[in-house]
């Protein structure tokens, strides 16, 4: 079936393709589409592509920086070599181990050729991305070893085509059992099992479409769901619905084999549907949870065709306005491959919507010095590159000759990134208004994102604003479309969601079926987004003080409220994207600066203050680990980060924090850590979400060290005086 085995003595430890023929292509639309392609021998790379992939690149050695702003220069010195032709950052956005394998499963059933070269190295990332004590996979890269994560991971690479006997696969398969098997798997795992043939639908709880046909005013419908479940249960409420199975053939029968420590024919399934490790639930389920699925069990044995027939044709529909909506790009790689699999049920291999679906996976794939893994959107591109920009700016490095030219390229970029109009299924898809808005990634995936919309606002804001341009290509119409999206948004609780306001109520999560993420029911309130909205708004406020003013200072007013009481009481910030305290801290504070209160005069800036430096490490660092998130309490890293080093010393001075020797020992453990070429190695994993799922964010090794050194250079001489 493939071109080469793999031989049993490989363990990943070298590449099996040519590194050196790797390119990540420039797209003629200069939208920011992420395409690595394997090119023909000869072909030049760029500092961008060999950085990125772990190559031996050449970079210029800078003279060694005496102070912090001229540290933040070499920074952004080394960081221009990673900016695309088109403006943007690159950048890998992985990290969850259940992508790579809906990518691969997807493809299989459906048939969808996955090329060699890509084979090989998701083959490389898997085995060496491996627990090196157990063998096994957790759900993100830096977990333990989950069912989920081994089962899934196990299958995707018998599917890509190593051996059984293989010995990274015998000691895999190992410690599957030892966690009880696949039995064992956790929700989204039995439904890939299902759809690949080696689990069975029996084992499955409920996911009928005719949830979509209740009435809209019920608490419990599903578009009242955040929008990543929601769009993830469409496409599997139809494929469970229609019971798809992969077609059996030798692989799916060795399979059921290997994955269950007992005989696959005398598995009792429906005694399955709530058998889950331990080791992998977060969130148990609930009375009512299990009452639901009783009562929607007790339906599948009675459904009526008609009525199944409606769901299917409902959910379809849905399917069909999410692809078209976002040019087969779809929200996420969970919710892109379920829907390629409907389409290649429901429409055919030779129609229009499955080749597009089969071209457009190629966006998730991303290339990193370990090897090829899908990534959790089809990147992180506006969010990037809007950080850079706020720190060129802040910082004055944005105003230098010899940066004017990537700054220009920038704003050029979130012009063509920036939504000026609605979806083409607007209201029919329950999608939120997108005129105006800035998305996370690309305007092609095309979904508003609050706290992306208005930190694009704010990069366009101070580019426009503060370093000369001839012509600014963002008018102010523009802008106040953005406002009005952000004023939209907000919650009767003063804070502000992600993707959509709140729909539904917080009882919602009783009914979180997932098993391993938290808070997925609902789109709640976050500290994070709600302070780049207000920040947004504030910054729009002084360059163009005419407009809404008066809801401006309302909505600020009620997120300052919304602040105070999301403050922990050990006195910092939850974060729920990136990690954790150091993190939504540092947004919060921001948000309290806006309206004056400070170490000296606020309570709780001077309780966040004294959390944050009660935290600082002998030698100036702060390190929280991903753990933090699970948990919920401060749990320290092993080693002090550059990036929370970086988010605590803006806290600090966010909120105008008195007292040098923090700062300064900060300032020197950034300075310490910089490469003679101005960059910085990677260091653990920067995000977060669903409080379970760690995700790389590796970009902000550039943006936020660069502004915080830049920043601080200024504030401590302001100390001084």
């Amino acid at each position: 079936m493939y071109d080469h085995a793999i031989p049993h003595d490989w363990h990943g430890q070298y590449p099996l393709t040519d590194l050196s023929r790797w390119k990540l292509l420039d797209l003629p639309d200069e939208l920011g589409d992420h395409n690595w392609v394997y090119t023909c021998e000869g072909s030049k790379q760029r500092t961008l592509e060999k950085f990125w992939i772990g190559a031996p690149y050449k970079a210029a050695t800078l003279p060694k920086a005496t102070d912090a702003l001229e540290a933040a220069k070499n920074g952004y010195t080394f960081y221009k070599n990673l900016q695309a032709p088109d403006g943007h950052w690159p950048g890998e956005y992985s990290g969850p181990h259940f992508l790579t394998p809906g990518y691969v499963i997807g493809s299989y059933v459906t048939k969808a050729p996955i090329k060699e070269e890509e084979r090989l190295e998701m083959i490389r990332y898997l085995f060496l991305t491996a627990n090196p004590e157990d063998g096994g996979w957790g759900i993100h890269v830096e977990g333990k070893s989950t069912v989920f994560g081994t089962g899934l991971n196990y299958v995707t690479l018998r599917l890509l085509g190593v051996d059984a006997e293989h010995p990274v696969m015998i000691k895999a398969r190992g410690t599957l059992h030892k966690l009880g098997g696949a039995c064992r798997i956790p929700a989204w795992g039995k439904f890939w099992l299902s759809v690949l043939n080696v689990y069975d639908w029996e084992g499955v709880n409920p996911v009928p479409p005719e949830l979509w046909l209740l009435p809209e005013w019920l608490p419990i419908h599903p578009y009242r769901w955040w929008i990543h479940t929601r769009n993830v249960y469409i496409p599997m409420s139809y494929l469970y619905g229609v019971r798809y199975r992969a077609t059996e053939n030798g692989l799916i029968r060795a399979l059921r084999q290997e994955l269950y420590p007992e005989p696959y024919h005398s598995i009792d399934w429906p005694a399955q549907r709530n058998n889950v490790a331990e080791g992998d639930i977060y969130a148990p389920h609930t009375y009512t949870l299990n009452g639901l699925f009783a009562i929607l069990g007790a339906y599948e044995g009675c459904a009526l065709p008609p009525l199944r027939r409606a769901g299917l044709d409902y959910v379809y529909k849905l399917v069909v306005m999410e692809d078209e909506n976002s040019d087969y790009q779809d929200l996420g790689p969970v919710n892109k491959m379920m829907n390629m699999v409907v389409r290649h049920h429901a429409d055919g291999p030779e129609s229009h919507a499955f080749k597009e679906h089969v071209r457009r996976r190629q966006d998730f794939l991303w290339l990193g010095p370990k090897g090829m893994m899908m990534c959790g959107t089809n990147g992180s591109q506006l969010w990037d590159i809007t950080f850079i920009c706020q720190a060129l700016v802040k910082t004055g490095l944005g105003e230098l000759k010899e940066n004017k030219k990537s700054m220009m390229a920038a704003l050029g970029w979130l012009d063509k990134a920036q939504m000026q109009s609605n979806p083409v299924h607007f209201e029919s898809a329950y999608r939120q208004a997108t005129k105006g808005a800035w998305p996370f990634s690309t305007k092609t995936q095309g979904y508003t994102v609050s706290d992306c919309a208005a930190e694009g606002m704010k990069a366009v804001l101070f580019l426009q604003e503060n370093i000369p341009v001839e012509k600014r290509p963002i008018s102010e119409k523009r802008l106040c479309d953005t406002v009005d999206i952000l004023l939209g948004m907000q919650n009767s609780s003063g804070g502000w969601s992600s993707y959509e306001p709140r729909r539904g109520p917080l009882l919602l999560e009783y009914i979180n079926p997932s098993e391993v993420f938290g808070d997925i029911m609902i789109d709640v309130d976050y500290p994070e987004c709600t302070t780049s909205a207000i920040t947004g708004l504030a910054i729009f406020r002084k360059n163009y003080p005419h407009y809404r003013t008066k809801d401006i200072e309302a909505a600020m007013g009620r997120a300052i409220k919304y602040i105070h009481a999301a403050q922990d009481p050990c006195g910092g910030w939850f974060g729920r994207w990136g990690i954790c305290f150091t993190y939504a801290t540092m947004f919060a504070l921001e948000s309290l600066s806006l309206v004056g209160e400070t170490y000296s005069n606020s309570k709780a800036a001077k309780k966040a203050c004294d959390f944050i430096v009660s935290k600082q490490r002998e030698d100036g660092g702060w390190g929280e680990s991903w753990e933090t998130c699970e948990k919920l309490v401060w749990i320290e890293h092993e080693e002090s980060q550059v990036v929370q080093t970086a988010w605590s010393g803006l806290a600090l001075m966010y909120a105008q924090y008195p007292h040098r020797e923090p700062l300064e020992k900060a300032v020197k453990l950034i300075m310490s850590r910089q490469l003679p070429d101005g960059s910085w190695a990677q260091e653990a994993i920067e995000g977060v979400f669903n409080k379970t799922v760690a995700i790389a964010y590796p970009n902000f090794k550039f943006s936020f060290t660069i502004w915080m050194l830049g920043r601080a250079h200024r504030y401590l001489q302001t100390l001084a005086r």
